[in-house]
């Protein structure tokens, strides 16, 4: 199988050199490199990354995805977000859907995937036991969150992929300086806030494409697709 590996292209902007030697969070420094190490029986033949996962798309994106942290099996195997589990199945079905991505399905980091006009990443880099990052460990991550985010300059709509996605992105935005609106709005489905009369970009909350969600039926491919069709509406 192949090694998973950074396209170059993302390295020196991103300092990307430093973000996937970062050792910052002992526990999840542990977790992900256990699972690593024992892997999972369907891909007891992978190499897995087993590091820091940054971003990846356009710097030039006026679209940015954030989602959670690695899947311990997806994207802590394959070293690109969203890539090789179920919820990234999901999601990159409904980015191709609406103009987004140039393929449906995204299974290891070189099979010829591109996003178009768009950017997706995490506010934490490494898979937490049981998707749960500690508050400690999301504000470690912060910082290169904030990284990406100064170079995605033409950004003007964050979709937010879960409560805690819209949270992070919230803090984010605030530490940028934004005059934030209070009380901080709620998140939920297809929710909107306007900071572009702040200088910052729209945000849109959407449920999280993980298999809880969508294997329940509480959020469906035409749900994700109007999300991301009213992001399209924004941009415009």
């Amino acid at each position: 199988m192949r090694p998973a590996t950074i396209p170059k292209v993302l390295l020196n902007p991103l300092n990307l050199s430093d973000l996937t030697d970062c050792r910052r969070c002992p526990r999840l420094v542990s977790w992900r490199e256990e699972v690593a190490e024992t892997k999972r029986a369907a891909y007891r033949d992978d190499e897995y990354w087993g590091r820091p996962v940054p971003g990846f798309g356009s710097l030039d994106a006026e679209l940015t995805v954030v989602g959670l942290a690695p899947a311990a099996h997806g994207a802590n195997r394959t070293g690109r977000m969203f890539t090789g589990d179920r919820s990234g199945d999901f999601l990159f079905a409904s980015l191709y859907r609406t103009g987004f991505a140039n393929q449906a399905s995204s299974t290891h980091i070189d099979d010829g995937l591109v996003l178009k006009n768009a950017y997706v990443t995490s506010p934490v880099k490494c898979a937490p036991p049981d998707n749960k990052p500690t508050a400690d460990e999301k504000a470690n991550c912060r910082s290169w969150l904030m990284a990406e985010w100064e170079l995605l300059q033409r950004a003007q709509v964050i979709v937010c992929l879960g409560g805690i996605a819209f949270l992070e992105t919230w803090r984010l935005l605030a530490e940028t300086g934004l005059d934030m609106p209070r009380p901080r709005p709620r998140f939920g489905h297809g929710a909107e806030v306007d900071l572009s009369k702040v200088g910052g970009p729209w945000i849109i909350g959407c449920y999280h494409p993980s298999q809880q969600n969508t294997f329940t039926g509480r959020l469906t491919p035409d749900m994700i697709d109007d999300v991301f069709k009213r992001a399209t509406e924004l941009i415009a």
